[in-house]
This record gives C-alpha cells, structure tokens and sequence, in this order.
C-alpha cells in the first residue's frame, strides 16, 4: 500500500476544468477527477508555508500552538512502521522544515531558474521537476509515501509561445513573452489588457502542469506499483489574478482565490471514483487520512478528521467551518454560507454564489459579520488551547445563509 502526495503550490482553482473552468482545457487533471474523488470547498489554513506544513505532517491546525515533539509527525509514525517516506520540493522553505527532517530522504531540487519561454512542455521547470518526481518513483520501495511539493508554477512562466497562443481569441493582444511570474496590485484604473495577458500566461503553465499530470497518471495505470497507488493532488495556495486587485502572491490577504484550493484522491481500488463532496475540509485532514490509509493509528489532533469515511459514504460532512490564519492580524472564516475576513475591516461574503467574493455584504448583514467574527475568535482560542470539545456550534444563520 503507497501513496503520493503532489502538492501544486499557486494552482488556482478556478483554472481547472473539474472545478468549473471552460476555457482551457486540463483533460488529465478532469480524468484524475473522474477516476477519483474531488472535494469542492477545501480550504488553506494559513498561506505561509511554516504554518501550512505543521497542518500538513501533523495534523494539527495551522492556530494551534508548535507542538514540541516532532516524532509525532506523519512520516516519523509512518517510518517507523517500515513505510518508506520521501520529500521532493523545489521549494527551499519545505526542504528546510523543521518537520522536513522527519521523512526518510529528502530530494531538494535546485534547478536552474528559465529566463525565456522553453521550446517543448518537457523543458519547462514544472516539466523538470515532474522528471525529477517520475525517476523518484519509478526507484520507490513499497511501502511508500512520496510527497512532493512542486513551486514552479508560482515562479516561473515559461509555457512554450504555442500554449500561450492557443488561449488567445481572435483580436486578443499576443500574450508577451514574460518568464518571471507577476506579484503587483493593479490600480483601480488597470489596463484590461495587461491582466488578460497575465490570466493568458497563467493558463499556459496550467496546460504544462496538465500535461505533467497526465504523465503521472500514466505511469499510475501502467506501473504494477502505481495500481496500489493512492494519490492526493491539492494546492498549498492559489494564485490571485485580478480578483481584488492582486496579480499574485502580494500581501497574502484571504480571498477566495487565495485560499479556495482543489483537492483530488484517486485511489487504487476506485473507491468513491467520479464522486464529489462539498462540505469544508483542511489541509490537517491529510495527516489523519494518510494514517488510516497506511493502518497507522492517528495522533489525536483536535479538529482534523480522516476523510477515508466519506469516500466509503459512511459519512457526509467533515467539519462545519474552516478557519484560516493570515499574515499579521488577519483571519477568515469560512461556512456552508459565509466567508469572513477580518483585516483592517471586516469584510462578507456568501457562499458558494458569489465564489470569489465580488460582492463585499459586511454592510448589510452586521448580525452575520458580528457573529462570525465571535466564533472566529473562539475558534483561535480553541485551536490554542486544544479544547476542541469547548467549541460551540454554529447558529442556522451562519450554516445556510439568509433565505
């Protein structure tokens, strides 16, 4: 029994067919969907990495407190029930983890940076690192876990010219040549051009990461090893391109494009296979699913939950809000029906119409922002104490929304 783990940092989820897109087309990221389960209101617990991964390895809410004893983690239990771990990252600060160490081996890429469009998908960086990804398995010894955390895509734009063209409509300007991925805020007067040769590029290396995907799929099907396989893809964060005036990573504030992120398992057996779920689930649920995938009982870690049980329809929802730790002050919560963030000032959103938060309704529904930024403060409180049977449930309102 094995598993992968592909962690795409900066994949938008509003740029994969699966989950809704129309424009371009990810045929293997669509097929991994139809082969496996899809989540479709996962959300980050924190965009800092630091954080992220101490969800990730121990299950444990990125507000929550450092827990002191790194043995715990996911592949040190792991290991030590003769399950083989492996980290592959292109990304110095998931190498440099102080989580990282607890895996078997580590596989630092340091692959040189492009600084023009590559001629072939198998040029590119994302292409070089998928390479790196498929010679690590290809040596794996079972059981294993491989978890391989690829940045490139937030990096470097550098989709051979005819993936750029090939998302351009009749009387669209060329898409520039540009290698270095964006990280500006527009002015409210931008040029409609600019974020369109922004968004263009950006589905270019979609498509590239679409075709590294489909490689891994194949090897899946075609590897004796690969069909005991369980594979998780998800992002560690999106990639704004406009939505609030953000092109990339800038200030890290919490919109959906943010923190909305997908979450795909494929597993082996086809169970739960071109099925879908809608209720919230976290990046610390990894830690508990991944356990009980390998038979390793889990750490006791509050909130998080193994999603093996949906996927076997013995259960239908995980967690009724997900909270979010920002950069500095700034916190989110996330419903059914609501997405709070909390900056210099609150701002509202409902949930699932206006998905990425174009209509701010703070002003209009102060019982609901009042609210929810109550249990939001509970949920910190929570998460830090790990009283989690202290936490109190939510009211209707901020289950279902108004009517």
């Amino acid at each position: 029994m094995n598993a992968i783990c592909l962690v795409i940092d900066r994949l938008h989820v509003g740029y994969v067919g699966a989950y809704g897109n129309a424009w371009i087309g990810t045929p293997a990221l669509d097929r991994l969907a139809a082969e496996g389960f899809a989540f479709d209101a996962a959300f980050i617990e924190s965009p800092e990495l630091g954080p992220l991964y101490e969800a990730y390895w121990l299950g444990r809410h990125a507000m929550g407190p450092l827990a002191a004893d790194t043995s715990r983690s996911l592949p040190a239990l792991l290991s030590a029930r003769s399950v083989n771990t492996r980290l592959l990252t292109d990304d110095p600060a998931v190498a440099g983890h102080r989580l990282a160490g607890t895996f078997g081996q580590i596989i630092e890429l340091n692959l040189p940076e492009p600084d023009a469009p590559a001629q072939t998908v198998e040029d590119t960086l994302l292409g070089r690192c998928f390479a790196q990804a498929l010679e690590l398995l290809d040596s794996a010894r079972e059981p294993f876990l491989v978890w391989c955390h690829v940045g490139a895509l937030g990096r470097a734009w550098d989709a051979p010219r005819a993936l750029r063209l090939a998302n351009c409509d009749a009387g669209d300007p060329e898409p520039p040549d540009t290698v270095a991925a964006p990280d500006k805020m527009l002015p409210a007067n931008y040029d409609p051009d600019e974020l369109l040769a922004f968004s263009q590029v950006y589905a270019a290396q979609v498509c590239v990461l679409d075709a590294c995907l489909g490689v891994v799929r194949d090897w899946l099907t075609a590897s004796p090893i690969g069909r005991e396989t369980l594979l998780v893809v998800t992002s560690a964060r999106g990639f704004p391109l406009g939505e609030h005036l953000r092109v990339g990573p800038c200030d890290g504030a919490l919109h959906a494009e943010l923190v909305h992120v997908p979450m795909l398992f494929r597993l082996p057996d086809g169970l739960g296979a071109s099925d879908r779920c809608g209720t919230l689930v976290q990046p610390s649920d990894l830690a508990p699913t991944l356990s009980e995938w390998f038979g390793v009982p889990p750490e006791p870690a509050g909130m998080a939950k193994s999603l093996l049980p949906t996927f076997r329809g013995e259960s239908d929802g995980v967690h009724d809000r997900a909270g979010i730790l920002g950069y500095g002050t700034e916190r989110a919560m996330v419903t059914p029906a609501w997405h709070l963030r909390q900056a210099s000032s609150a701002e509202l959103y409902l949930r699932p119409d206006d998905r990425w938060g174009a209509n701010d309704v703070a002003d209009r529904c102060p019982d609901v922002v009042e609210a929810l930024a109550a249990k939001l403060s509970q949920y910190e409180q929570t998460m830090q104490s790990n009283q989690i049977t202290s936490l109190e449930p939510l009211d209707p309102l901020l289950l279902v929304g108004p009517e």
